[in-house]
Order: structure tokens, then sequence, then C-alpha cells
């Protein structure tokens, strides 16, 4: 009987225990279908978040900014593959820049710098202002610039050039293309003008140009009936007297021969006083005197 008892006690309470869990879930359940919980959610278009955001995306922007590629003034003839790139130039456009330079010629403008590289109008309007050219050019481009160009209309300008713009009348500044406008002068003969001037140092007489190596005479006249000597050129002078041989025989007039013979006169007398005792050297070019004077003097 004992026995029964407890176990009739224990099913009771086991049977409360239940009754008591199935309550609780109830409970739960209504409240969760009768409460609307959404009025204590956050509300994330709060004013105070919207201006955290302003403020994290404004420090961003520095943070990139700071690591942005800035740009310095320079020379665009001196640009390397990695400053090209850093440029926004392709790789073909920085290899025409390259190979352009590589045969020792220079990009003095932008509009230059553009034509050789073929970069967009966008992109050189971009790095344009940066463009540091030596003090010369800049000079000469603002002459150009003030109407220094001229327009020439001959018969001896090519038919289809008539108009053509050159960039100056004189022979010490006129460009390649300059040249070309002449009716017979091609490119060769352009390049070859051009490497003559640069040995001169620049011509100092018109009919100097008649010397340039396979020029025909007519041709010439052509050439200096658009281009002449305006300006005579900054010629740097030696010293006959302490001057080395090498750099004697470097003068354009003056061969093996005549430079043997200046340096036997020069151990005669021991120094040259005045420039004109070379006319004294047996067999010396007279009527070459004045264009080798143009390099010498005697102190």
């Amino acid at each position: 009987m004992k026995k029964l008892r407890s176990h009739f006690w224990y099913n009771k309470n086991q049977r409360n225990g239940i009754f008591c869990l199935l309550l609780i879930i109830i409970v739960l359940q209504v409240v969760y279908v009768t409460i609307d919980f959404s009025g204590d959610t956050y509300d994330v278009n709060t004013k105070e978040l919207a201006l955290f955001e302003k403020q994290f995306d404004s420090l961003n922007e520095l943070r990139l900014e700071k690591k942005k590629f800035k740009l310095y003034p320079f020379n665009p003839n001196y640009i390397t593959d990695y400053k090209g790139y850093q440029l926004g130039m392709s790789i073909k456009e920085i290899d025409r820049l390259l190979a352009y330079r590589k045969i020792g010629k220079f990009v003095n403008s932008k509009k230059e710098f553009q034509q050789v590289t073929k970069i967009s109008d966008s992109l050189l309007i971009e790095i344009a202002p940066y463009f540091k050219f030596p003090d010369w050019v800049v000079k000469r481009q603002a002459e150009l610039e003030k109407g220094k160009h001229q327009f020439v209309k001959k018969e001896d300008i090519l038919p289809h050039a008539s108009d053509y713009v050159i960039s100056s009348t004189d022979i010490n500044e006129a460009t390649i293309d300059d040249f070309q406008s002449i009716n017979g002068v091609g490119e060769t003969l352009s390049e070859r003008i051009l490497k003559y001037r640069n040995k001169l140092q620049g011509f100092t007489y018109n009919d100097q140009l008649f010397e340039v190596w396979n020029l025909k005479q007519e041709t010439a006249q052509k050439i200096l009936a658009v281009f002449k000597v305006k300006e005579k050129p900054l010629i740097k002078k030696i010293n006959v007297n302490t001057a080395s041989f090498k750099e004697v025989l470097a003068i354009p007039y003056i061969d093996y021969e005549l430079c043997k013979k200046i340096f036997e006169l020069r151990d005669e007398v021991a120094e040259l006083q005045d420039i004109a005792e070379l006319k004294n050297i047996e067999g010396f070019p007279l009527e070459k005197y004045n264009r080798i004077v143009l390099y010498l003097l005697a102190q």
C-alpha cells in the first residue's frame, strides 16, 4: 500500500510539470502573436548615422587623395616607362616617345609631344600644364606666338603648300619641315642642312648654304629666297695659342694640312699676337679667312 501511494505521488508531480510546461509554451505563443516588437528596432536612417557615414566618406576620400600620384613640373623629353605609366600613357605612346628620343630628337612644345606620342586630347589637357621646357625653347615659342610665323607665297614653295605656315624665315631657326616646304628639298636634304648648320654652330653668311654637300645651287637659291640669316649665331671661339691639334682640326674650314701648318707657325713664333698672322702661312686659303676667324682668336 505504501509503495502504491508513492508511485501515485510521483505520477502526479510528473503530470503537474508537464502541465506547467505546456502553459508556458502557450503563453509565449500568445505574447509573440499579439505584441508588436517592430517599435523596438533601431532606425538605421537616423540623422546621427547619416552624419557618421558622411564623415567616414570624407576621411576615406582624404586617405585616397594622399595616396594619389601628384604631378610636378617636368621635362616631357625625359619621361621613363614608369613615369609614363603614372601619367596615364599607354605602352605604345611611351615607346613612341622613347624611340623619338633615341635618334637624338627632342619635343619642344605640347603640340609636338602629342604628334610624337599620339596621346589623346583629354590626356594632353591634363598633363601639358606641367610641361617644363628649357628657357630658350620657351622664349622661341613666345616669339612664334607673337607673330613670328610667316605666310609665304612664292613660286619656289611646293604647289600643295602655297599657304604653308613656316615657323621662322630665319635660316638658323627653320625646322626640317620648313625646309621641306621648298620645292626640290626632301627629308634627307633637310636633315643634311640642319646637320651642317649644327657643325657651323649656325649660319653666319647666307652663302654658307652653298657649302652643304650635294645641294644644287639652284635649290640653294630657292631656299635663300625664303630663308635668310636674320640674326648671326654666337660662335664659341678657341684660342689658337692654347688649343689642341684636335680642337683646331674640328673647325669646319680647316683640313689636316692647314692645321699642321698652323701649329708649325705657332711653334715658330711661340705665340701669335694677332689672328691675322695666319695669312702669313704659305698656301693659306685667303678666301676662307673670314670663315676661319669665326672660330679662332689669338690672345
